[in-house]
């Protein structure tokens, strides 16, 4: 075998070196030149990905400020033909509407007839009673304006309490509907024909008045007209935004659901609560009158000159006016809106 001289591989690996270090100086300024390139290459491709995501976010916060300026002008709208119909009504006009929530057939005029033919029956009765004038034009009085508009009161409480009570169920049969594919319109009509009084027959109404041409979001507004509570107010906002801003219904009907039926038991919850005030207040109120019952049975002359002298009818009528703003004022105390 032939040695390899030294000498030979060093000037070998010199003359490697020495080229590599010619080709590395000719091609570096080639090489900065691409690396520059291409970090340009990048941050002008990161640039545009960062405009378009500040593009991006800038047009959703556009259109969340749209919605949400959509929602809030939808709402005063509301707000405002609720204030309207309010204002709108007056004496007789607010009597026809109670006449209308108190779910009776009847008109204005046949409630004025009733009225007046109850007021006669109590004159009668009380003149062949032998009553005093002033007992007489009173109890008439108060047969005739106090007594219909009492119990009409009544009507709208009772049938009020009604529609809470099942106003709940019928939103969980509509969010049903909904969430099965149906329009909003057939869920209505579903209420409408299915449900149970008096929630059947205010969806009705809704479904006449699409059929006079009004739409859904406004015919849902008008049964506050019919039923003044909270609880359609919130209904009918909730159909508003949906109809000018869109977004899922069923969940929305489905928090409604759920919120009235908080409300419900906040309101069980309060009166509750309340139960004993209400009954010391009732105590209260009644103590006069049971303790001049007691002293008629007992000893009636003493306590008949309220009755006969007129000083004592000004004593009954100072003290019956005391007694009507106590009540008041513990009515105001004991009763609270939720």
């Amino acid at each position: 075998m032939f040695g390899i001289d030294p000498t030979v591989l060093a000037i070998v690996a010199l003359v490697a070196v020495s080229t590599g270090a010619v080709a590395y100086g000719v091609l570096y300024s080639k090489i900065e030149t691409e690396k520059k390139t291409a970090t340009r290459i990048n941050r002008v491709r990161s640039a545009e990905t960062d405009t378009n995501q500040m593009k991006a976010a800038r047009d959703r916060v556009q259109e969340i400020s749209k919605r949400r300026k959509s929602v809030q002008d939808s709402l005063k709208e509301l707000e405002k033909k609720q204030q309207q119909d309010k204002t709108k009504k007056a004496n007789a006009a607010s009597l026809k509407a109670k006449l209308v929530q108190s779910g009776l057939a009847i008109s204005l005029p046949q409630f004025y007839m009733v009225s007046v033919l109850i007021g006669l029956v109590v004159l009668a009765v009380t003149f062949l009673a032998g009553m005093g004038p002033l007992v007489i034009a009173g109890a008439t009085f108060v047969a005739a304006f106090g007594l219909p508009r009492w119990f009409v009161g009544f009507l709208v409480g009772r049938r009020q309490k009604k529609f809470l009570e099942e106003f709940p169920n019928s939103l969980d049969v509509m969010t049903r509907s909904i969430r099965s594919g149906l329009p909003l319109n057939d869920a209505i009509r579903m209420i409408a024909s299915d449900g149970q009084d008096p929630v059947k027959t205010e969806f009705r109404r809704i479904v006449e008045s699409q059929q006079l041409g009004l739409s859904v979001p406004d015919s849902v507004a008008r049964m506050h007209q019919t039923m003044p509570l909270n609880e359609v107010s919130f209904f009918a906002i909730v159909i508003a935004i949906q109809g000018q801003a869109g977004g899922n219904l069923s969940e929305a009907l489905s928090n409604l659901s759920r919120v009235l039926r908080d409300r419900k038991k906040m309101k069980a919850k309060v009166n509750a609560l309340s139960m004993e005030a209400k009954a010391s207040a009732a105590i209260i109120g009644a103590l006069p009158f049971i303790v001049a019952l007691l002293v008629y049975l007992t000893s009636p002359g003493y306590i008949m000159i309220l009755f006969t002298d007129s000083r004592g009818h000004l004593i009954l009528g100072v003290s019956a006016v005391w007694m009507s703003i106590g009540l008041l004022v513990m009515r105001n105390m004991i009763n609270f809106e939720i």
